[in-house]
């Protein structure tokens, strides 16, 4: 391929020094906006013959020299040796290689300024799109878990500590919702996204009569930037993806740590397929949740990336600064990772084998209906207020026997509370604990019957 010379030059007499020039250098890391770089070339190119500043011969044969530089890259993987200071100079180099000096007339009414706040908002807007399809195909992952499961019963905690039974597909439902306000959060960071900042130049806007909305219909934007100083200089946009994935990364992480804990010997709910664990060197006996633990791990890193991107900019003044080229590894990384995480999340929740009979066991005990023994007062005519210091009580009782709240006899409990009579051990049954929760967002089976089916309905809508 052609060698790249840099973008500018003309007011230097001598060469830059090499450590510093490799320190400037960017294509090792920008040349994935390759892509991006060309197809937003292309309608420049189409604004610049419309509002003849080049002849329509001259932008046809732009046009036709930045396909072969796309196709050419494309063929030629490994551009690591490239000597460009970035994509831009790179494409640039290749182009007038290719076509000669005509292709110098492609940078007429714009500046690398504009050019990398196009080329990255063209990137994250397919990113984003990639990212709500693997967020979608993670939720899915779950409602599958669930409806194999749907009478698997779970306990439930608060401060880890057994607090009311639940339906095992009650616990994936929470994560779906968490992933529902991570699907549309990506979708309304998109919108700010998909704002075309070319034709700003390198900050005072371009003085040829380019129609910006013209090239901003044929890239797929929504609008056109308001600002011409704004526009080269924001990169709110990358901020407000990064801080997207963090979200994801955070309830990927809660998702991980509760299988990873479920997996352990002292809970055993879960066992997870070889498929997705991994041994000890050292310990024969050991099956331990890698795949979780680097999800857990991986979270931390989109988080570093979000704090980085936020302390950048913070001092920042208008317009554009060299500081800025430090934004793309943070956004690329946060793509790949969480992308990363969303696949391998997935593809744990369909190797996990649930240890029901334990499962339902953990439900049944620790005084996990005492609120439901609460409520059963109530309905009795007793203030909650007493109804629950009464329960406490029987609860220490119980604990002081060994016993659970229903393995006490009728003439024990009545003792306690002369209101309590037969009716009461239905009420402490398991299935009535669920069932009574049968309001909207509730654990009662047919609420969560039924929010199986909004949700199922929610990702295919």
């Amino acid at each position: 391929m052609a060698e790249s010379k840099n973008l500018w030059g003309g007011r230097f007499s001598g060469a830059a020094d090499q450590t510093f020039a490799g320190f400037n250098r960017s294509f090792s890391f920008d040349r994935l906006l390759l892509d991006c770089d060309v197809r937003a070339s292309i309608a420049h190119c189409h604004g610049l013959a419309n509002a003849k500043v080049i002849t329509a011969q001259e932008a046809g044969a732009i046009e036709a020299g930045l396909q072969q530089v796309l196709e050419l890259a494309s063929s030629n993987s490994d551009l690591s040796n490239a000597s460009a200071e970035d994509v831009h100079s790179f494409v640039e180099g290749q182009l007038v290689g290719l076509i000669g000096d005509t292709g110098g007339k492609l940078h007429t009414g714009r500046s690398r300024n504009d050019q990398v706040a196009t080329d990255l908002r063209l990137w994250l807007r397919d990113a984003i799109d990639d990212l709500v399809a693997r967020v979608s195909l993670t939720q899915t992952a779950l409602l599958d878990f669930a409806e194999a499961n749907q009478n698997a019963v779970l306990p439930g905690y608060t401060h880890l500590q057994r607090a009311q039974p639940i339906l095992f597909a009650h616990w994936c439902l929470a994560y779906f919702e968490m992933l529902n306000r991570d699907r549309n959060r990506l979708w309304d960071a998109r919108a700010r996204v998909n704002v075309l900042p070319l034709g700003s130049a390198a900050l005072a806007g371009t003085s040829y009569a380019i129609d910006r909305e013209a090239v901003a219909r044929e890239l797929g934007f929504d609008s056109v930037s308001r600002n011409s100083l704004d526009a080269v200089s924001d990169r709110d946009f990358c901020v407000e993806f990064v801080s997207a994935c963090s979200v994801v990364m955070v309830h990927l992480s809660r998702l991980a740590e509760d299988v990873i804990l479920y997996a352990t010997s002292e809970f055993g709910f879960f066992e997870l397929a070889d498929a997705v664990a991994t041994g000890s060197s050292l310990m024969p006996q050991k099956k331990n949740p890698d795949s979780m633990e680097l999800v857990r791990g991986k979270a931390a890193r989109v988080f570093g990336h979000n704090v980085s991107l936020l302390t950048l900019l913070k001092g920042l003044p208008l317009a554009y600064n060299k500081d800025m080229q430090e934004d793309k590894e943070a956004v690329f990384d946060s793509f790949d990772t969480t992308a990363n995480c969303l696949a391998v999340t997935s593809l744990v929740l369909g190797n996990i084998e649930l240890k029901e009979a334990r499962m339902e066991e953990a439900a049944s005990r620790g005084y996990m209906n005492a609120t439901e023994l609460a409520d059963y007062l109530v309905r009795k005519g007793m203030p909650f207020r007493e109804a629950h210091d009464a329960v406490g009580r029987i609860v220490m009782w119980a604990i002081e026997r060994g016993v659970e709240i229903q393995e006490l006899s009728l003439d024990e409990l009545s003792l306690a509370v002369p209101l309590i009579d037969g009716t009461v051990f239905d009420s402490l049954s398991l299935e009535h604990t669920l069932g009574t929760k049968s309001q909207a967002g509730g654990t009662a089976p047919e609420r969560v019957r039924e929010a199986l089916a909004a949700a199922r309905a929610n990702l295919i809508g």
